[in-house]
């Protein structure tokens, strides 16, 4: 950490202004897409085992098929809890390539195991670290992406989660039909496999990206942190680089401590958490987790297992093609709409469509059942990408100080991935109590309640720079309401070098 605060020069430039005022190069969308694999790897790997589960030929018992599917989620809460205070001592960029490195091993282990217990130890990997990507990779997009395209660049990271999912499910088919004599031999094992390539691909690209300027500023690394503007298209001096991160630590500082755990901050955590376990108790992964399994029986032609297992992925394909399709409007919105208009509307047709789901359930048979639960789970998901998915990711990484920033990301993610493991293991045993028809009605008013905590608790952030978002928690946790509608940030208290 910087050691002491140095006077300002008055050089007139402030260069964490003048980044946060940029317009965005290709190389910064290349990064926001680089940092967000993670979220790829984290999509097919979450849907490739629905389509493998029923082909692995090794006894499993209960407890073991369901780590299989759910375990990955525990797996993802540790890691995401490790990466925390990791990334912020060592740095975004080490552990986006440490992380994309134990991804890859998992998943080639996942297609030579041997037996059950190596392929639950690959598992067990993978979670680790997914997990532990997806609390570092909008932190490390937020400490460089200028204001006015923070949003987009962000929710790259879900818009790679819905790719992750469609490819998943675009693999397991091709490759079943492709050989459906090897379902339970080697189709299982590729289809598990063959997240190993994308995550090698990251291992050598993420290695030469470059570190997030604002977490060299605080370690006082400023000839690494001129450098770092440089990639970003930046010509700075490196005096200019540290009055800037004079300035910043200053700020930091009189936000009550080296620490950085203000109130503010800690409200900042327990909403971004509460976000997080909305986003996941309100059923969105229903349809990915379970889709094959509830889908099957609608879709199905014959008594063949293949046959109806690839039924089932073709129809959960086709929700995960509405998923890409739909996230592409949280891109184009979320900068201009802004945080809380997205989620509130996302959770509202959420409430709508789920229902329109459980009226085909209960009700209809036949092809108006078929329809009518494509098209409720179809704008279910359509709501979500539009309005929740990466909204979540979104403020995970912009409100909180640089300092702490991994540490509180990570318990976000942490959060976040606790809630998905407790809905997956939750569903099966919920399912059978009172029906499916009841489940998505219990959803709809999760989403009722989602759409109360958002309007009362989350403050807009959209044009602020990630320091203005961090005030905005600061005065909200001192009653006031600076920002929580229009974005505007509160007025910075003056900072004089004798305060340091």
């Amino acid at each position: 950490m910087v050691s002491e605060a140095r006077p300002a020069q008055p050089s007139g430039r402030n260069v964490l202004d003048d980044l946060d005022s940029r317009i965005p190069t290709n190389f910064y969308w290349y990064l926001a897409v680089l940092a967000c694999i993670g979220g790829f790897l984290f999509g097919y790997d979450t849907s490739n085992i629905g389509s493998a589960l029923g082909f692995i030929p090794y006894h499993l018992s209960s407890f073991a098929t369901g780590y299989l599917v759910a375990g990955a989620s525990l797996g993802a809460a540790a890691g995401a809890i490790i990466a925390g205070p990791l990334t912020d001592h060592f740095g975004r960029k080490a552990l986006l390539i440490a992380d994309a490195a134990i991804y890859a091993v998992g998943s080639i282990l996942s297609a030579v195991t041997p037996n059950a217990a190596v392929l639950l130890f690959a598992r067990t990997l993978i979670g680790l670290a997914i997990g532990a990507d997806s609390a570092i990779a909008t932190a490390y997009i937020a400490e460089f992406a200028p204001r006015s395209r923070r949003g987009q660049l962000s929710i790259i990271q879900q818009w790679m989660i819905t790719v992750g999912i469609l490819t998943a499910y675009i693999v397991a088919v091709i490759i079943l039909k492709a050989n459906p004599g090897g379902a339970g031999n080697e189709d299982w094992r590729l289809i598990l496999g063959l997240g190993g390539i994308p995550a090698l691909i990251a291992v050598g690209l993420r290695s030469h990206m470059p570190e997030s300027p604002r977490w060299l500023m605080l370690h006082g690394r400023y000839a690494d942190t001129r450098k770092a503007f440089g990639r970003l298209g930046m010509n700075v001096t490196e005096d200019e680089v540290r009055q800037a991160a004079d300035q910043l630590y200053q700020q930091q500082r009189q936000q009550r401590g080296r620490a950085q755990w203000t109130r503010g901050v800690r409200r900042a955590l327990v909403i971004v958490c509460l976000f997080f376990i909305f986003q996941q108790i309100t059923g969105i992964n229903v349809p990915f987790y379970y889709g094959p399994t509830i889908l099957s029986g609608y879709f199905t032609s014959g008594n063949d297992a293949v046959a109806a297992a690839v039924a089932g992925v073709e129809a959960t394909a086709i929700l995960g093609a509405v998923n890409v399709v739909a996230t592409y409007f949280a891109f184009r919105w979320i900068d201009k709409r802004g945080r809380r208009p997205l989620a509130i509307g996302g959770y509202a047709g959420m409430t709508v469509f789920i229902l329109v789901a459980a009226i085909g359930v209960a009700y209809l048979a036949g092809i108006p059942k078929v329809v009518l639960v494509m098209v409720g789970f179809s704008f279910f998901i359509t709501s979500f990408a539009i309005g929740v998915g990466g909204t979540g990711w979104l403020i995970q990484g912009e409100v909180f100080p640089t300092a702490v920033r991994g540490r509180a990301a990570a318990i976000g993610a942490c959060a976040d991935w606790l809630a998905n493991y407790a809905l997956i293991e939750a569903f099966p045993v919920w399912r059978t109590s009172i029906g499916l028809g009841w489940v998505m009605v219990s959803f709809a008013f999760l989403c009722v309640v989602a759409i109360g905590f958002v309007y009362k608790y989350l403050p807009e952030t959209k044009g602020l720079s990630v320091e203005q978002a961090v005030q905005v928690y600061d005065k909200e946790a001192e009653g006031g309401r600076f920002g929580r509608l229009s974005g505007t940030p509160p007025a910075p208290a003056a900072v004089q070098p004798s305060q340091v």
